[in-house]
């Protein structure tokens, strides 16, 4: 009688223990941020080396309508507007491409093109975590900065392509 006790004995402690255990292991939800709502304040905080254009490079490339593009999505993108990547076409594949075939023949170096290529990754990741519901806005705004910094990237390899042409250096 006394194994038969036991043996129901710890039956129950066994059944009780688990269902225990099977609730303390459900996800908590509550506790992740999907929150999407990228404000302009939040981007104003991103630590990165912003570089612009000068004016030499601003008029060698002012006729290249698709870095014009970029600069407006940047823009946007600085401003917390993410409705660029909402489409379902693939715009940023058509957009980089034209970029590479009509760069202008004075910033048209293999180092720009680097960085375009740079820039055309930093876009399809943003454009990805933008459209994913189960992005935390950490990532999001990590991406945010990344883009923003290739494209940066891209304003300071071309500024220092035209000052090294502008360079006169005579040799003995």
């Amino acid at each position: 009688m006394n194994i038969k006790f036991l043996a129901t004995l710890s039956l129950f402690v066994i059944f009780f223990c688990c269902k225990q255990k099977q609730e303390t292991n459900l996800p908590d939800n509550k506790d992740e941020n999907i929150s999407q709502d990228i404000s302009e304040k939040d981007l104003s905080k991103l630590n990165y080396i912003e570089f612009t254009l000068d004016e030499k490079t601003a008029k060698a490339i002012a006729d290249w309508n698709e870095y014009n593009e970029l600069q407006t999505i940047a823009t946007n993108v600085k401003k917390g507007d993410l409705s660029y990547f909402d489409n379902d076409e693939d715009p940023i594949k058509v957009l980089i491409k034209n970029s590479k075939q009509t760069i202008p023949n004075a910033v048209n170096t293999e180092p720009t093109l680097a960085r375009i290529t740079a820039l055309e990754t930093k876009l399809y990741k943003l454009e990805n975590l933008s459209n994913l519901s189960t992005t935390s806005k950490k990532e999001l705004t990590e991406s945010i900065r990344e883009f923003l910094e290739s494209f940066s990237n891209l304003n300071f390899q071309m500024n220092k392509k035209l000052e090294k042409d502008s360079q006169n250096i005579e040799k003995p």
